[in-house]
């Protein structure tokens, strides 16, 4: 799976004008990074057919990004098992389903922050258990994002609690792998979770690396 070439010109472009607003202390060279980053939005809003003033504001200040030298931004999903089904949580985003998880905070270690995301977002318990990949999002995951994503898929063993939803999601419950509800895929894949799956039987193989 690959992503359109549009949306790697655009990343790379704003990654380069990030780095130069960052690297950069002249008043020339930071607008002509500033309009460097324009152009960016210019390019993905006419990919992305938005027309409204309101939309391209959105774009531009999502292009911005965080500050910093650009570095990916880091999504952690977490592969919770009980007596073969895979725990799920339905994403009030798009009102589809979704291994638990979501953007790696400052400060938290990663196992720590995959039980934290399991536990606010299903309210179930879990201790982090295994690494089982480090993904890039554009080789697996379909839809345009304007970031560089790093998806980073722990193994999860299940401590307690029960399922309810939250400020982010609208429901978790467990399904079989052959028999899973509408995904939204941008952050995982029926694909991505069988391949989770033979991972955690198997640990003796090493963890997927993109």
């Amino acid at each position: 799976m690959s992503q359109p070439d549009w949306l790697g010109w655009v990343a790379r472009l704003q990654a380069i004008a990030q780095a130069g607003l960052e690297l950069s202390e002249g008043v020339y060279d930071r607008e002509r990074y500033l309009a460097l980053r324009a152009l960016a939005t210019e390019i993905a809003a006419a990919h992305l057919e938005l027309a409204s003033p309101a939309e391209r504001l959105r774009l531009d200040e999502l292009l911005a990004g965080d500050g910093g030298y650009p570095t990916p931004k880091v999504d952690v999903r977490a592969l919770v098992r009980r007596d073969g089904a895979v725990l799920l949580v339905r994403e009030r985003a798009d009102g589809r389903w979704a291994l638990p998880g979501g953007w790696a905070d400052v400060g938290w270690s990663p196992a720590a922050m995959v039980e934290r995301e399991v536990a606010e977002e299903s309210g179930f318990q879990v201790r982090a258990r295994r690494l089982l990949a480090l993904w890039d999002r554009s080789r697996h995951n379909p839809g345009p994002f304007p970031h560089s994503v790093y998806k980073v898929a722990v193994a999860c063993d299940l401590l307690g609690g029960s399922a309810r939803p939250s400020i982010e999601t609208l429901d978790a419950g467990w399904f079989a792998p052959d028999a899973l509800p509408q995904l939204s895929t941008g952050r995982i894949t029926a694909a991505q979770i069988g391949r989770l799956i033979e991972l955690d039987d198997h640990p003796e193989l090493p963890p997927d690396l993109d």
